[in-house]
């Protein structure tokens, strides 16, 4: 995979693979908002399935999981522009704003299309990445334009823009049971479910009497096993939907537990 990655500034970046495509499972520290300039994106969450390509634009809320597929299309790399909303510069920005802000009950990604205001205030940054030696304050006036628009568009953005809260001690079992098909470390896993990596395996073995990634393997096989059998789907689009990283791996554990490999399934057409 060919990643190219130009900055204005540690927020701001035009980001282009350029390989077949890239396959990543990510929790987001931050706000991110993204303009495509081309190719297409495929997100996985727990609930939901996004399709983005040329000229959308949306954004992704912190700490949420998702399944990230990037792939090139009609001869053309998959490019963003992708703007990140640290907490630092939303503080900044609602210091002196009065707003209540959101409990975060579903995991959405806020989608915005071609936007006219959008697109033109994320188009202006194109020049910037060929300049060196960018005035420091570009990168504020352009985040704070955006957050601006932003605010005019959704009137839910505020609460989710002034959440700042680390995540608090959840339901572990409810939690994994909707998100085990993402490929995270355990720490990430423990962050989000408000507990530090003793606490979480600790608590994990009690609830399901077995270890974290033992446990994250019998269930995404299981659901593997479904896709490809109810749903028919591929083995390589199942591979990286249910949290393997790459189809090798995939079909080794696969025929290790059920005695078969995923192929066998599609070529014979049924269940087992």
């Amino acid at each position: 995979m060919e990643y190219k990655a130009r900055y204005i500034t540690e927020d701001i970046k035009l980001s282009s693979y350029e390989d077949k495509f890239f396959k990543s499972d990510i929790m987001f520290d931050q706000h991110m908002l993204v303009w495509f300039l081309s190719g297409e994106t495929k997100i996985v969450q727990a609930d939901s399935t996004y399709f983005f390509g040329k000229g959308d634009i949306f954004l992704i809320p912190r700490n949420q999981l998702a399944t990230i597929i990037n792939y090139p299309k009609d001869g053309h790399p998959h490019k963003t522009v992708v703007m990140h909303l640290s907490e630092e510069r939303l503080r900044n920005f609602y210091a002196n704003r009065t707003i209540k802000p959101k409990t975060l009950q579903s995991h959405k990604i806020y989608s915005f299309n071609n936007h006219p205001l959008l697109e033109s205030c994320l188009a202006s940054l194109i020049p910037y990445f060929d300049m060196k030696n960018i005035p420091e304050d570009i990168a504020s006036i352009k985040i704070t334009e955006a957050i601006s628009i932003l605010r005019t568009l959704d009137n839910e953005i505020d609460g989710v823009l002034t959440n700042f809260e680390e995540p608090g001690k959840i339901d572990l079992v409810d939690y994994m049971e909707k998100n085990f098909m993402f490929n995270l470390p355990m720490e990430k896993f423990g962050y989000l479910t408000g507990r530090s990596l003793t606490t979480f395996k600790r608590d994990f073995k009690k609830a399901f009497s077995m270890t974290p990634q033992r446990w994250l393997t019998q269930k995404r096989l299981e659901l593997a096993h479904y896709q490809l059998t109810e749903k028919k789907k591929k083995p390589l689009d199942v591979c990286y939907e249910v949290g393997f990283e790459n189809l090798s791996h995939f079909s080794f554990a696969f025929k290790k537990h059920f005695g078969f490999a995923p192929s066998y399934l599609i070529n014979k057409g049924v269940s087992h």
